[in-house]
């Protein structure tokens, strides 16, 4: 009886353990080891490159018409035209870039699907010798082409993937990334103009790169947590490119004022 009592609980507890793991996975997708983020949809890419490039492309333009011409209106002049100007060249690249990206992707999609329809049995072997290449024996990998083409929804989403090395489903969202991408592009080019908009002269030149190298240092360190990486050195790597792209926009400023006044 004692075996019996013992063999209930520990039934119960492996019972439990399960419903905690799927409770904890949530529904459809007790399968899964662990999460992952959503990496490959371009929203979160397109926010992280709009907001650099905001930033290191204002406050340079800011920095090298502030050297050229010190007044404060050609400041704001270039500073928020740099914003617009790059905020919706950002956005149409991002959606242009995007939309072609998914088109190929579909293309071929269209050019496996009828191979599929119309060649099911030379379709199948391919599949299989992928399998055998990816280390499955020649039987197994017969029996896994031949279930996998049982549904030919199924097969074409498994060819695009071991064949094209694509996701179907993974092109992403080109309207929300060329949104996105405006964005994030405005917010770090409003960052260095700022001070523009209440100082003018040295304080306001000091402050843009102040507040710009601050910002650069700050989505480095918030990139480096997402990707777990060293936030020191992601977070020097997005200050050395900002600081090299304003040295040289300063130093050719400097030189146009000179050579036009």
């Amino acid at each position: 009886m004692s075996a019996d009592v013992t063999d209930h609980d520990a039934g119960s507890g492996q019972g439990k353990h399960v419903h905690e793991h799927e409770h904890s996975h949530g529904s459809g997708h007790s399968h899964m080891v662990h999460r992952h983020r959503d990496v490959t949809g371009g929203t979160i890419r397109a926010a992280v490159f709009g907001v650099s490039d905001g930033l290191v492309s204002n406050v340079a333009l800011i920095l090298g018409v502030a050297a050229a011409a010190s007044t404060r209106e050609s400041v704001l002049i270039a500073g928020v035209a740099g914003l617009l100007a790059g905020s919706a060249s950002m956005a149409a690249g991002e959606y242009v870039s995007m939309k072609a990206q998914a088109e190929l992707v579909e293309r071929e999609l269209d050019i496996e699907r009828l191979s599929i329809a119309k060649q099911p049995e030379m379709e199948q072997r391919e599949l299989a010798a992928i399998y055998r290449q990816r280390g499955a024996d020649a039987e197994t990998a017969r029996r896994m082409a031949e279930q996998v083409h049982e549904n030919p929804e199924v097969a074409l989403d498994v060819h695009a993937r071991e064949e094209l090395g694509v996701d179907p489903d993974g092109t992403g969202n080109a309207g929300a990334a060329a949104l996105s991408s405006f964005i994030a592009f405005a917010f770090g080019a409003l960052i260095p103009l700022f001070p523009w908009f209440f100082f003018e002269g040295n304080g306001a030149v000091i402050a843009s790169a102040i507040l710009g190298l601050v910002a650069t240092a700050c989505v480095g360190a918030v990139l480096a947590r997402f990707t777990e990486r060293s936030m020191i050195r992601t977070a020097g790597r997005q200050m050395s490119w900002a600081i090299a792209a304003c040295t040289i926009t300063w130093v050719i400023g400097s030189w146009l004022g000179t050579a036009v006044g």
